[in-house]
């Protein structure tokens, strides 16, 4: 990837986006962090910086397209034309469906899905004029295969799925240089489950196996280098369940009829009502920076072999390749001991 890219990141304030504003201020990016949480934005602006990329904050609610627009109009005045826009910005709520009010489903919808329709539209009305330009999409293995609990963010992610495909068969149309690319990620290790909307008896966990928000950073920015790729997995747990729903999706509705909602409690009661980042932040001016990891860090994994042989995938088909020629001249020459 290119040194001194202007690169926009939603949800940049805490978890994934966080962690991949950093890592793009590792190949020295310009980074505009959108976020509602000034608090963590702040503390995201100076990783940035001490990472050797240069950050603006702005802060904004992704649900609103006039604050989208504006937003980008204040990054490419600071930093000049968006080279890549990664939209990571979500909300949740953890009840069954029948216990989501209808304003709480229409928030969550606003924000996982809307909001990366909103980014989309304002990244795309940049890029398009000069014909360059990436769009990432921070998915998720909920996109493919549903559980229970999540019906909000479930069906957020399927909806990104859907119109993210649209627009990439638009742009192919076209003939556009402007790519739109989908990481679709594991259960993450996260803030979100300390200060989501949660009804649960239990408090809230991610599904394991666990990843670090580093391990999606990872992807998402090789994504972004890569973006031919119509769709990228991170993580083996990711990979199975986006072939497993394919091949058997009743039979997985069955299993996690059975063991979705143990899954996803922890062994400790929930505590009383407390803030939750629904309506508004809890990283606010007067909170505290939550960070990109959440409570769950001794049960997460830091690597993935499957993401390392995404990242590394011309090399290991070459190899396989040479071995296989290799193998065949063996055995040739097995066949035929005067060539020996």
């Amino acid at each position: 990837m290119p040194q001194g890219q202007t690169v926009v990141v939603t949800g940049a304030s805490a978890g994934v986006g966080r962690a991949v504003a950093r890592r793009f201020a590792l190949r020295g990016a310009r980074v505009g962090l959108l976020a509602r949480g000034q608090a963590g934005l702040e503390a995201a602006a100076q990783e940035v910086a001490a990472a050797g990329g240069r950050a603006l904050a702005v802060p904004l609610d992704v649900a609103d397209p006039a604050q989208v627009e504006a937003a980008a109009d204040a990054v490419e005045a600071e930093f000049g034309p968006i080279d890549v826009w990664v939209n990571c910005a979500f909300a949740g709520v953890f009840a069954p469906f029948t216990e989501v009010r209808p304003e709480e489903f229409k928030r969550v919808t606003e924000v996982t899905y809307l909001g990366y329709v909103h980014g989309t539209r304002t990244a795309l009305a940049r890029m398009k004029p000069r014909d360059a330009g990436t769009i990432v999409q921070a998915g998720s293995a909920l996109g493919e295969r549903s559980i229970p609990l999540q019906s909000a963010y479930c069906g957020a992610k399927h909806a990104v799925l859907g119109f993210t495909s649209s627009v990439r068969t638009e742009l192919l149309h076209d003939r556009s240089n402007v790519r739109i690319t989908v990481v679709q990620l594991p259960a993450l290790n996260t803030p979100q489950f300390s200060w989501v909307l949660s009804r649960l008896p239990r408090r809230p966990q991610p599904v394991p196996p666990i990843y670090q928000p580093e391990v999606a950073a990872r992807g998402i920015v090789h994504a972004a280098a890569h973006p031919r790729r119509r769709q990228y997995c991170v993580g083996g747990s990711t990979l199975a369940t986006v072939l497993a729903n394919r091949l058997v999706p009743g039979l997985l509705d069955r299993c996690l009829a059975r063991t979705g909602y143990d899954a996803q409690q922890t062994d400790q009661e929930s505590r009383p009502p407390g803030p939750d980042n629904l309506w508004k932040p809890v990283d606010s001016a007067d909170g505290r920076d939550h960070g990109a990891h959440g409570s769950f860090d001794d049960a997460s994994h830091g690597r993935s072999a499957q993401l390392w042989a995404t990242e590394h995938a011309r090399a290991l088909i070459a190899a396989a390749a040479a071995g296989a020629l290799a193998a065949a001249g063996i055995v040739r020459a097995t066949r035929n001991p005067r060539s020996l």
